[in-house]
């Protein structure tokens, strides 16, 4: 009896063995393809396999083939370039990049790049088209017709880039500056703008000054003349009437003021105005 059990524990020990060796293979020849993640097939004696595998869980051969991965959801990747305008200003430029590999073109990549292909192409294209679409403008021009030249840089990128299996879905100038001499320049130019328009201000304030001056002499003289020509028509009945009227007026503003309760005799007036 002790013999066999003996006998069956051997034998459950052996398929035990087996079945773990089994399944050890087994696990040993299984790959996972992350979500958003592509893999291509490495074969010993064949090559790049021209063939890209999807998401989930696949076979392979062991020995004989390795999986390589790629990320392939959208990066993004900062570029900051130097280069010269067209008046030969240093310019320094920093472009962000989103890019994506074309799936279908991860084998040709892996084959001809490698596995840092973002970091052999990215850089020097991005290089390349910045320093022919800047050539082309002056400092002044990259500034105000920015707009412009993000579309020239985002076109001829996305083109260059295509070339290796890249697909950009998005191109930015991030950081535009440029080199100390010339930015000196622009805030001299501003400040001399600044007193230009100040000068120009106090000029225009002068002439309006003188303007009023000259208006209000000319109503003056009107007044006088127009006074002078009453004074010989009418002779001394017109300062009378003038007198009483500053009269009245200075009594109807007495007569308002609460602190005023009566007017003594010895106050002086324009009119005399009799006790009462």
């Amino acid at each position: 009896m002790a013999q066999q059990l003996t006998s069956l524990f051997t034998r459950l020990g052996q398929v035990g063995f087996g079945v773990a060796v089994v399944g050890g293979v087994v696990q040993s020849a299984l790959y996972d393809v992350d979500a958003g993640h592509r893999a291509v097939i490495f074969d010993r004696f064949t090559g790049v396999k021209n063939v890209v595998v999807g998401e989930g869980t696949h076979f392979f051969i062991p020995w004989v083939q390795r999986p390589i991965l790629f990320d392939a959801k959208t990066r993004p990747r900062n570029i900051p370039v130097m280069t010269g305008s067209k008046d030969l200003q240093t310019v320094n430029i920093t472009l962000r990049i989103l890019f994506r590999p074309k799936s279908e073109e991860l084998p040709k990549i892996y084959t001809t790049l490698g596995i840092d292909y973002e970091d052999r192409v990215l850089p020097s294209i991005t290089t390349e088209v910045l320093k022919a679409v800047v050539a082309r403008y002056d400092a002044g021009e990259l500034i105000t017709q920015r707009e412009k030249v993000s579309r020239s840089v985002n076109d001829q990128l996305a083109e260059r880039a295509a070339q290796f299996g890249l697909i950009l879905d998005d191109i930015s100038i991030t950081h535009l500056t440029f080199g100390k001499e010339f930015t000196q320049a622009v805030e001299l130019k501003q400040v001399a703008q600044q007193e230009a328009e100040r000068a120009k201000f106090l000029v225009d304030k002068a002439e309006q000054e003188k303007l009023t001056a000259i208006i209000s002499a000319d109503g003056d003289a009107t007044a006088a003349s127009l006074l002078a020509k009453a004074f010989q028509e009418a002779g001394e009945g017109l300062v009378e009437l003038r007198r009483i009227e500053a009269s009245e007026d200075i009594a109807y503003r007495l007569s308002k003021n609460r602190g005023v309760m009566y007017l003594p005799n010895n106050q002086s007036t324009l009119l005399s105005i009799p006790p009462q």
